[in-house]
């Protein structure tokens, strides 16, 4: 690996046309852009499109046979660090991000991840505890969850504009990512 800034995948992970997922993944996007520390990358999980998982090997094994896995690996291999912008649906993680993850295995390894949770009440934080146990699993070092109530902070006109108390949050878990990714990047490599 070079000395330049490592990568961030912000990944959006809700799927559905009405989500507010863009929105809130936008700005996140925006304040780690600003934050200077990473190259960012916007991932949308409604463009990668992947179907159910499709593959007939295990994801250790990296014996992919579709080009649509292929190309997803290869989202994922060129990322040092990941935030996964994730909705709460029925007390849990949505389908379409378990399904990006499970996709995959050596690609995710010894890489930070942030989650950056929504919904109601809730803040989403139910999501973010069940993909956390996913994503420690793979051997990723969590930088923490940045949890959102739309009920307090909605996206109006698909824009969300967060508060000063929830930008702090940001560039507190983004300085975490940072740490934790020049931390593991002898794993890394």
């Amino acid at each position: 690996m070079s000395d330049s800034a490592p990568t961030l995948a912000v990944i959006i992970g809700s799927t559905r046309p009405t989500r507010a997922g863009e929105a809130v993944a936008r700005w996140f996007d925006a304040r780690a852009r600003g934050h200077g520390g990473f190259a960012v990358e916007l991932v949308d999980l409604a463009e990668v499109n992947l179907p159910l998982l499709d593959e007939p090997h295990q994801a250790v094994k990296r014996m992919y046979e579709h080009e649509h896995t292929r190309r997803w690996s290869e989202t994922v291999s060129r990322a040092d660090a990941f935030a996964f912008v994730t909705p709460e649906y029925n007390h849990g993680v949505n389908g379409a991000t378990k399904n990006a993850i499970d996709y995959l295995y050596h690609e995710w390894r010894h890489k930070p991840f942030a989650i950056v949770s929504y919904g109601g009440a809730s803040r989403g934080l139910r999501a973010a505890q069940a993909l956390t146990l996913s994503l420690v699993s793979l051997n990723m070092a969590s930088a923490g969850v940045l949890s959102i109530s739309l009920a307090t902070h909605p996206v109006t006109d698909g824009l969300f504009a967060g508060d000063d108390a929830l930008a702090a949050s940001a560039a507190s878990t983004l300085d975490e990512m940072k740490r934790l990714s020049t931390a593991l990047r002898p794993l890394r490599d």
